[in-house]
């Protein structure tokens, strides 16, 4: 008991009040309350303090063990912090440069274009290519008309052929009912049902122009005009370092104005070299572009002017006989929309 008391008494904290006098000793029931949450809200051990000078010392001799534990932990992660934000430097100096650069390319082909627009500038002129080139945007502009007009006759043929189908599907209903007018239904039903099958024969080959057609215009033509507009802007370029290098040539020739030119000659190689190979490439695509376009155009001309001609001269056996020669296949009544195991 007597103990207890005095390991109570060394634990206990004796106020001092102002002038110098103790305080009032707490009641023993809220000690052992501030003893018991002292115990289980105890300090972490990786942050308990090693006191110098004994007790009472002053804090400069309190050294943090979880300093001492931790210092080459924290050496390694201070390390690590300085290689990422190096590496996030470096990133950021390599974006700052990128946009200068672009910046500095877009003013030099911006004031290029204003002065050739402006005609106080020079540009490179290929007459022949330029000519080429169009050739080719006529040539597009013309096949899209081809284009929309015929997928307009292939939207108005189609509701004439469902127009057929149903006008004939009536007459039959109408020769079963109407029996003193059955021969005259029947033999009409049979001639729309007729002209509705040979009308969609007449439909799968047209349809399959209309598809050769936007592959053509769409894609290949397409493609080309693609890497013209990337040869047009490399000769913009091309032209703006140009032009720059033959300034900096008029100006003086001192160490800072030749260590330029340098540089402008080097840049200006760069533009010279992407300029050739698009143009090279445009040449390339250009000729392979028509090659291949008399060669799809003399194919589908023909399948069209057969199928035309066999449809309205009520020749069914040619009609088929085209589209067998083409290798199109028609597709069975119903098959417009995919199963739902092709779906999946």
């Amino acid at each position: 008991m007597t103990d207890s008391i005095m390991s109570k008494a060394a634990t206990m904290e004796i106020p001092i009040n102002s002038n110098g006098d103790t305080g009032t000793l707490p009641e023993d029931d809220s000690l052992e309350q501030d003893l018991q949450q002292v115990m289980v809200s105890g300090p972490n051990l990786n942050e308990t303090s090693i006191v110098s000078g004994g007790y009472g010392g002053t804090a400069e001799g309190i050294i943090p063990t979880s300093s001492i534990k931790g210092s080459n932990m924290h050496h390694s992660s201070s390390s690590s912090s300085m290689t990422a934000e190096e590496a996030s430097r470096g990133v950021a100096v390599e974006k700052l440069e990128t946009v200068k650069k672009w910046g500095l390319n877009t003013y030099k082909c911006t004031k290029q274009m204003i002065s050739e627009r402006f005609g106080r500038g020079s540009r490179t002129v290929d007459l022949e290519l330029e000519a080429q080139i169009e050739v080719l945007r006529d040539t597009k502009k013309k096949y899209e008309s081809v284009l929309r007009l015929a997928r307009a006759l292939t939207n108005h043929f189609y509701n004439m052929v469902q127009t057929q189908h149903a006008l004939g599907d009536t007459f039959a209903d109408l020769s079963q009912k109407s029996p003193e007018l059955r021969d005259e239904f029947g033999y009409n039903a049979e001639t729309q049902k007729l002209l509705c099958k040979n009308g969609e024969t007449l439909l799968g080959a047209i349809n399959f122009f209309v598809s050769s057609i936007n592959t053509l215009v769409n894609k290949t033509m397409e493609d080309s005009l693609m890497t013209i507009k990337m040869y047009e802007n490399a000769r913009l370029e091309f032209d703006a370092y140009r032009s720059d290098l033959e300034e900096l040539s008029l100006g003086p020739k001192d160490a800072v104005a030749m260590a330029r030119i340098d540089a402008a000659q080097q840049l200006y190689q760069v533009q010279k070299d992407k300029y050739e190979r698009l143009r090279s490439d445009v040449i390339i695509k250009l000729k392979f572009l028509e090659e291949n376009k008399v060669k799809v155009m003399h194919k589908q001309l023909l399948l069209f002017h057969n199928a035309i001609s066999a449809y309205f001269a009520g020749n069914q056996q040619q009609l088929e006989q085209t589209l067998k020669q083409f290798n199109i296949k028609l597709r069975p009544p119903g098959a417009d929309k995919p199963s739902w195991l092709e779906e999946q």
